[in-house]
């Protein structure tokens, strides 16, 4: 192998990890941004393990430090910094530049090895326009506990009267979801709910639709897999927007975790009257996509009273339901019961 390659190599490799982890702290500590540290600590793995293994070797062998000519090097404004927002700044392009010049030699040695830095290197793009574009409602997301979707096909009242009823029983997030409406009144509706929630302190959410999110005002967007790519959504959303994905199998929660949303939406739990042919996923799918990410999980799918405790028992999560709220006689009730639980079992010991 070419030596001066393998220090090129080794010297980005570490540069690309140092700005990781700068990113990391950044997102930890300053953001207190569970979510987005989680993303930045799986990608800096991913980085490690992307590496093969006699490769890393190799590269420790060539390392020189003391012969390295570009150590002295530095330039007027390197330990310039205005505050913590241009640390974290500077780190997102000292990544960037890092996984590029990784990307080229490693075209040299190993085509699979290129490939995988490549996709990082698009990821990292993604990571640090979520770092620097983060807002009060992505980290507000994390605190979620009861996540309520509202479709008038659903509700027994007015959805309306039904939204007010959840927020009055303690829904933290409600969801417009609505398949069959008129572009009009899809945003007529998201545009009362969003004016709604934002009185009352809690989150909107439009399902599916980034474009009437924006319009709206809307606190963020949850989409499916089969929907418009993460990174093309958040291009349409404003400045710190909350951005959600559902995952039915872990093949799929892998998926999204590379793709940085703000949370993933993990089910179906148990069998639903909302979406009665779909295939059920169960509560060992919450406790498998807790082991690969720390991101702020919803449970949803057929979740009422009697059976939320398993929900919360497979794993960390808040809970997303519709029929189990909106759909009975008295919503208000029915929330703060489900609110109650879920409280009760968060509870330390």
């Amino acid at each position: 192998m070419d030596g001066a390659v393998l220090r090129i190599l080794d010297a980005n490799l570490n540069r690309a990890r140092e700005a990781l982890r700068v990113m990391e702290e950044y997102a930890r500590f300053v953001l207190e941004d569970g979510g987005l540290s989680a993303v930045l600590k799986e990608t800096r793995h991913r980085l490690a393990a992307a590496v093969p293994g006699p490769l890393n070797d190799a590269l420790l062998a060539h390392r020189e430090v003391q012969g390295d000519v570009g150590r002295e090097l530095s330039t007027p404004r390197e330990f310039d910094r205005a505050g913590v927002h241009e640390v974290a700044r500077a780190a997102g392009k000292r990544l960037g530049e890092s996984l590029r010049t990784i990307e080229e030699y490693a075209k040299t040695l190993d085509r699979a090895f290129a490939e995988q830095i490549e996709s990082l290197r698009y990821r990292a793009y993604e990571i640090e326009q979520r770092l620097l574009m983060h807002g009060p409602a992505a980290q507000r997301f994390g605190s979620v506990r009861l996540y309520v979707l509202v479709t008038e096909a659903v509700c027994l009242g007015g959805w309306l009267q039904c939204a007010v009823a959840a927020l009055d029983g303690g829904a933290d997030a409600l969801q417009l979801r609505e398949k069959r409406l008129t572009d009009g009144e899809l945003l007529r509706r998201a545009k009362r709910l969003t004016a709604l929630c934002r009185e009352r302190g809690a989150l909107c959410l439009i399902n599916d639709r980034p474009d009437i999110a924006a319009l709206s005002n809307a606190h963020g967007v949850h989409v499916g897999q089969e929907d418009v790519p993460l990174a093309a959504v958040r291009r349409l959303l404003p400045y710190g927007s909350v951005l959600g994905i559902s995952s039915r199998t872990l093949d799929q929660a892998e998926v999204a975790v590379s793709q940085a949303p703000d949370y993933l939406a993990v089910g179906p739990m148990f069998a639903s009257t909302t979406k009665p042919a779909e295939q059920v996923a169960g509560v060992t799918l919450l406790a498998d996509v807790r082991q690969i990410t720390s991101l702020p999980l919803i449970a949803i799918g057929g979740i009422h009273e009697r059976n939320v405790q398993d929900v919360l028992e497979a794993g960390p999560c808040g809970v997303a339901v519709c029929e189990a709220v909106v759909g009975q006689p008295d919503v208000c009730a029915a929330a703060s019961r489900l609110r109650a639980i879920i409280s009760e079992f968060s509870k330390p010991a």
